[in-house]
């Protein structure tokens, strides 16, 4: 059987998240949207999501060990939000417009994946944004995505 790359060594490198996210996040800042949600972002919040998201599709732990987050870390900054539907589609679009832009990978199977975990993960967000309190826990383990594999982010042969 040949040996399949994770979704993280398909895309590239660190780099390649960390240029994605740092052009995503300038015109995010920019938009009319989501500027007002993102003004008071901290200096590192672009590396943050560029190591999480990394992270999740199977590149180093940079995120969990580096930054010293966990997955209810990052659930936690979106408790209290009030985001909306309107403000997570529009989330969605700069990013995958972003991503054609940077040249990030396009073909079907990559971006299929990549789109599940946007859909999946900015979904989340939102219903977490309207609680106040975390409903995480903080042994929880940091979501694996992959190439589609049946039973969600969680439930992995790679956990």
């Amino acid at each position: 059987m040949k040996n399949i790359p994770t979704l993280y060594e398909w895309a590239g490198d660190m780099p390649t998240f960390e240029n994605l996210f740092a052009k995503f996040y300038t015109k995010v800042l920019k938009d009319d949207l989501l500027g007002e949600v993102f003004k008071n972002m901290s200096p590192d919040h672009v590396k943050h999501v560029a190591h999480f998201v990394a992270e999740v599709f199977g590149g180093d732990k940079l995120y969990t060990t580096e930054d010293g987050g966990s997955h209810a870390h990052m659930i936690g900054k979106h408790i209290g939000k009030m985001l909306t539907e309107e403000k997570r589609q529009r989330w969605v679009h700069l990013l995958l417009q972003t991503a054609d832009e940077v040249g990030l990978k396009s073909d079907p199977e990559f971006r299929s994946a990549f789109v599940g975990y946007i859909e999946w993960g900015t979904r989340l967000a939102v219903i977490n944004s309207t609680l106040t309190d975390n409903p995480m826990h903080t042994n929880e383990p940091m979501p694996k995505w992959g190439w589609g594999e049946t039973g969600g982010p969680y439930l992995s042969d790679k956990n």
